[in-house]
């Protein structure tokens, strides 16, 4: 069934001028309301008011304008069916055969910290969402519009099948309608549910809706055996995982995406040039350098074994020289926000590497989630820097201003290490990194042996820990491999032999009061 008749009311003004001029070209009639007529008409698109064709003014400051039987009639009738074609006939209700909506800047207004309830309920869209949800209903007559991204593709249709938009694109644009209007129904209820007394906002809403969009389908999921998909936030700020582009190489998998997600999480917040090569979740190599390929060659040297189909982030540009270090060995991903294009060359020798150009900003989620047997867990991520007014040296021995610039570093990447986490380093450069275990002492030996390992010399390297120690044990481990210098938050019931130990051992022990515990 041909177009005859649209009806254009947007808040998002983009691409509707253009797709009122290509209307009008194929004859159709435009009708529309408030400020999006004024836009036609100041572009010289003739638009009959909504008003007008209703017979009915608007009122109440525009909060009535569309609320009306000839309106929705003309959505929602089934032209297939003679009763509603009668009743249209009886009424005087003309068909409405192309709906383009988008709603009120709902989220744009109470992003602002300054708006009041009563401005975030004025942005609140009745109408809009009503002939939206109608449209999409009868999407078997009716085209609905509700992204300017789609404009294009309609028109192409319309073009090439004399006015006619096929089904599979009208059904698909009802289910992208739906959609726009649940989200905005979820944004509506999560904002006011937060409110109390009409005041304070307590930033968890008592009912969560939450909307993700697929980003794609994945082959299975941890295993073979299980199926699974990657959805985008889609307020997600940029510079996240979510917001890469791949520029070669095979399909994501489950895991390729959140080993990916733990190595950009630490690579881009480290200062300067740096590298952090994960796997399994957990950074088994981090360093800081004057280039790429230093950064690259310092943190594989941590860990050579464990970087082997390994997952590789880099928070500068990844330049020949580093490509073709990285050739060398067995590389899942890369990540970096910039590649020069010998790189990318270099790389096209290898097309099973997957290659990801990530934005670098400092931008984090809004919430971090985890789902548990019937529930979610949520809080706030965990981006909070060390405060340098609250670092405390309880030792007899000072940390040197170098042993300090390590030990920030160190409690930095602690950060990013499955708890219970110890992370030696010198230099800024990881040297041994235990993750993951149940007791604290077993991640300090484990971080302890692999430095050896890989022929790494623990002497004058400090130490990291995630969490306090509850016992002097990990202190005795530490000492014996030559450490200078220890950064933990301290805490413990036991702090005062902890302290002691390190005294014992002409060790300087700093301590943060801030914890970095990692499920």
């Amino acid at each position: 069934m041909a177009i005859e008749r649209a009806l254009i009311s947007v808040s998002n003004k983009q691409g509707a001028v253009e797709l009122a001029r290509a209307l009008h070209q194929r004859q159709i009639e435009i009708l529309s309301t408030g400020g999006t007529a004024r836009l036609l008409r100041d572009a010289g698109i003739p638009v009959i008011e909504v008003s007008n064709f209703t017979g009915f003014p608007e009122m109440l400051d525009g909060r009535v304008k569309t609320l009306h039987p000839k309106v929705h009639g003309g959505i929602l009738a089934r032209r297939d069916l003679t009763s509603h074609r009668d009743a249209m006939t009886l009424h005087g209700i003309q068909p409405i055969d192309l709906v383009v909506v988008n709603l009120y800047p709902f989220k744009e207004t109470v992003a602002n910290p300054e708006c009041t309830l009563e401005e975030a309920i004025e942005n609140i869209d009745i109408g809009g969402p009503a002939m939206v949800r109608s449209a999409a209903k009868n999407h078997t007559h009716v085209t609905v519009l509700t992204d300017p991204n789609d404009y294009a593709l309609v028109l192409q249709e319309m073009k090439d099948q004399h006015n006619e938009v096929s089904s599979a694109t009208r059904f698909r644009l009802a289910v992208k309608a739906f959609s726009h209007t649940a989200e905005y129904d979820g944004m509506i209820a999560n904002y006011l549910s937060c409110i109390e007394e009409g005041e304070a906002n307590q930033g968890y809403p008592e009912r969560l809706h939450l909307t993700f969009a697929r980003q794609q389908s994945l082959r299975y999921g941890e295993n073979p055996h299980q199926s699974a998909a990657f959805y985008r936030d889609i307020h997600a700020p940029h510079g996240l995982l979510s917001d890469y582009t791949q520029l070669q190489g095979k399909e994501l998998s489950y895991n390729n995406i959140a080993d990916s997600d733990a190595a950009w999480d630490c690579v881009r917040t480290l200062t300067g040039p740096g590298c952090v090569i994960v796997k399994h979740a957990n950074p088994c190599g981090v360093a800081l350098a004057k280039s790429a390929h230093e950064a690259y060659q310092r943190a594989y040297a941590t860990d050579p074994t464990s970087a082997f189909g390994g997952i590789i982030a880099f928070n500068c540009k990844v330049d020949e020289k580093t490509a073709k270090a990285l050739q060398q060995q067995f590389v899942e991903v890369v990540l970096a926000p910039e590649y020069d294009k010998k790189a990318l060359s270099l790389f096209k020798e290898k097309a099973n590497i997957r290659v990801l150009q990530i934005p670098l900003t400092q931008a984090f989620n809004g919430w971090d989630m985890k789902r548990v047997g019937g529930g979610l867990l949520i809080q706030t991520p965990d981006h909070i820097t060390l405060d340098e007014g609250q670092l405390r040296v309880v030792t007899k021995k000072q940390p040197t201003a170098a042993q300090m610039d390590d030990l920030r570093f160190a409690f930095h990447v602690a950060k990013y290490v499955k708890s219970n986490a110890i992370v030696f380093c010198r230099d800024g450069q990881t040297l041994g990194v235990g993750a993951g275990q149940m007791s604290r002492v077993d991640s300090t030996r484990i971080a302890s042996r692999k430095a050896l390992d890989a022929g790494l010399s623990l002497e004058r390297s400090v130490v990291a820990s995630d969490a306090f120690f509850p016992f002097r044990d990990g202190i005795d481990v530490i000492a014996k491999a030559g450490v200078s210098a220890i950064i933990q938050p301290g805490g413990s019931i036991k702090d005062q032999e902890v302290i002691a130990a390190a005294d014992e051992h002409g060790i300087a022990m700093v301590l943060t009061g801030l914890r970095h515990f990692r499920h």
